[in-house]
């Protein structure tokens, strides 16, 4: 098992390496003049030439990377002053180190990822086991065209609808906001109730469908049809034999959608006005602020790698014949 985990991270880091070179060029090598957009509307040539030394544009675009991978173990000096380890930079819009803001907005997109996972793997997993329980039943039907209408549905819209029918008009709800955990768990909870329900929505029809179709597949292999003719209960056959092998695929998804959410949910955070990782990476696209989005999609990409690798060691408890691959 350790020898497969460390498999698994060795290539998680080639892959991270990967990313990061092509991320870096693509933001840092194709503009015209990044050093510009860090200048601001009024450039002199002086200071324009200050920032392309500063920010080691005017050196090759491997000279580039290199530095800005030793500055993430080491740290680095710029002119705005020195910015420890782990340094994704400075941002060219604050002027501020680009990892103690993402520090900062960390913690809203990570409450938001796990209370919404909590709440569409419960209901999502719960509808979809419920459906295979009852196939062809009205209760599969009802759960089937629930999970269909609610992968149709968009954010923004079911959260504006949310937002003005069950905070403005009814009052059933808080408006969204995010307090710190730390500060007052309760407060935190009602934040953020109504961004998990609505997020939850599309994940939740996801995991119906996926739950239901991986349940019929397992119900109908021979290890099911032979526990059944052993004379196992039906409640046994479904939860211990049908339901252990159905878990693959859910799990596999579930870190997927996982690392997705922790990256930035850039429409709920938007649509909410959450100020998190997603928000942020919005920002940093409208300013043109290039290191604070190469950092962006450094987190989203790292937390879907690390992720990954959670899912895999999971997957191989679950079943010990993916260690082998």
């Amino acid at each position: 098992m350790l020898r497969f985990i460390l498999r698994r991270t060795l290539g998680a880091l080639v892959i991270l390496l990967i990313i990061s070179a092509v991320t870096f060029f693509l933001f840092f090598a194709l503009p015209r003049d990044p050093a510009r957009l860090a200048c601001g509307k009024i450039c002199t040539p002086a200071n324009l030439e200050l920032i392309r030394h500063n920010l080691a544009i005017d050196a090759p675009v491997w000279v580039q990377y290199g530095k800005w991978l030793v500055a993430i173990v080491v740290g680095r000096d710029f002119t705005t002053g020195h910015c420890a380890a782990p340094c994704l930079g400075y941002s060219f819009v604050n002027q501020e180190p680009i990892f103690q803001t993402i520090v900062d907005r960390f913690p809203t997109t990570v409450s938001l990822t796990i209370g919404a996972a909590v709440v569409f793997v419960v209901f999502g997993v719960g509808m979809g086991m419920i459906a295979a329980w009852k196939q062809g039943t009205i209760a599969d039907k009802v759960a089937s065209s629930a999970s269909l209408i609610g992968s149709s549905m968009q954010i923004y819209f079911v959260g504006a609808l949310a937002t003005y029918f069950l905070v403005d008009q009814w009052h059933l709800m808080d408006r969204a906001r995010y307090v710190p955990f730390t500060d007052n768990p309760l407060a935190w909870a009602h934040g953020l109730l109504l961004p998990w329900c609505v997020l939850a929505i599309i994940f939740t029809a996801n995991y119906t469908r996926m739950t239901r179709s991986s349940m019929v597949e397992q119900l109908n292999e021979d290890f099911v049809r032979t526990a059944r003719a052993k004379g196992m209960p039906e409640r046994t056959v479904f939860l211990r034999f049908a339901w252990r092998g159905a878990m693959g695929p859910i799990i596999t998804i579930f870190g997927v959608d996982l690392g997705v959410l922790l990256g930035g949910a850039i429409i709920t955070e938007q649509t909410f006005t959450l100020h998190g990782i997603g928000e942020l990476s919005i920002k940093a696209v409208i300013n043109q602020d290039l290191p604070m989005l190469l950092a962006v999609v450094m987190v989203a990409a790292t937390a879907i790698v690390i992720l990954n690798i959670v899912v895999d060691a999971v997957y191989a408890a679950v079943d010990p014949r993916v260690r082998l691959t």
